[in-house]
């Protein structure tokens, strides 16, 4: 049918105010900015720039390690687990996570397959310059957030030997408290009582977000009982401790697990790392605090007394 010039008009008329809106909503679409995605290897270098800037010069280190987990848990459990802590804190509140970082204590387990035990004096260098580099790229404070017990005397001490030489950086690491509500309600279904490494507990922590990482129903293969084969050699500490004790490199029954104590527990870690990073944003104190004891320790004499 043919159209009249009446039709032909309103018809074009339409059709511009169309594409006009279209083009509006192109334009408003590019101007929006894009997402920025939490994790640093998956930043473009623009994209990385900005990433410093939203984090507030933050950054998170989650270290884990590659170990045996009892017959039933991923050997990466650790760095999975930590890594699964820093994405909900992030979600949070915005900061960059590291990439995968497995470079931890680990001479225990050098005894089981899977386990890699660098050199005490790699571990720290690969560490200290990891830090390094970081603050380079515009991270002042870097968060290091531990997965792996075997860390728990290197990660202290290697934040506080930070003070053995001027930096314009700060090193955190993070330690999580107990939430009394949380630990109430986990007690309540928790059906085991040892926790150790590949217990109940930690079990139940990756089978809550990595369920095809974790098998419960192997967790009985092995023993994780405590020997304790050092008993009667009281006030001291030897290396061997953990094998007299765990030969397995297994410490409880991971075979109880189940997923909301994981999911419990996880989110309520993840609650306070964020409200640190969330913190850590507007701190300026431990900066200054650095400065003023490195121009003291410079020249000590001259410390007021």
């Amino acid at each position: 049918m043919k159209k009249s010039k009446k039709q032909v008009l309103a018809i074009a008329v339409l059709m511009t105010g169309l594409l006009f809106t279209s083009a509006l909503f192109g334009m408003a679409a590019a101007k929006q900015p894009q997402k920025l995605s939490i994790y640093y290897e998956e930043l473009t270098a623009p994209e990385f720039v900005q990433a410093v800037e939203a984090a507030g010069g933050t950054c998170i280190i989650p270290i884990g390690v590659l170990e045996k987990h009892g017959p039933h848990l991923a050997l990466g459990t650790d760095l999975i687990d930590v890594r699964q802590v820093a994405k909900l804190a992030a979600e949070r509140e915005y900061t960059v996570i590291f990439p995968q970082y497995y470079f931890s204590q680990i001479f225990e387990a050098k005894h089981q397959p899977g386990a890699i035990a660098y050199s005490a004096e790699l571990i720290w260098k690969v560490l200290q310059e990891t830090c390094d580099e970081l603050t380079l790229n515009g991270f002042k404070k870097i968060v290091l957030v531990n997965g792996h017990g075997g860390n728990n005397n290197f990660l202290p001490y290697f934040c506080q030997a930070q003070l053995a030489e001027k930096k314009d950086y700060a090193v955190i690491l993070f330690q999580s408290q107990d939430n009394p509500d949380v630990n109430a309600q986990v007690e309540k279904l928790r059906k085991t009582q040892l926790s150790g490494h590949a217990c109940e507990v930690e079990t139940s922590m990756l089978l809550s977000h990595r369920p095809d990482l974790a098998h419960p129903e192997r967790g009985a293969l092995q023993s994780g009982a405590d020997l304790d084969r050092l008993a009667g050699l009281p006030y001291s500490y030897t290396a061997i401790w953990w094998y007299a004790k765990y030969p397995n490199h297994y410490a409880g029954d991971g075979s109880q697990a189940n997923p909301e104590i994981g999911t419990l527990l996880m989110n309520a870690e993840a609650e306070q790392l964020a409200a640190l990073v969330r913190s850590l944003k507007k701190e300026k104190r431990i900066q200054e605090l650095q400065d003023m004891f490195y121009q003291q320790a410079a020249d000590p004499l001259k410390t007021k007394q």
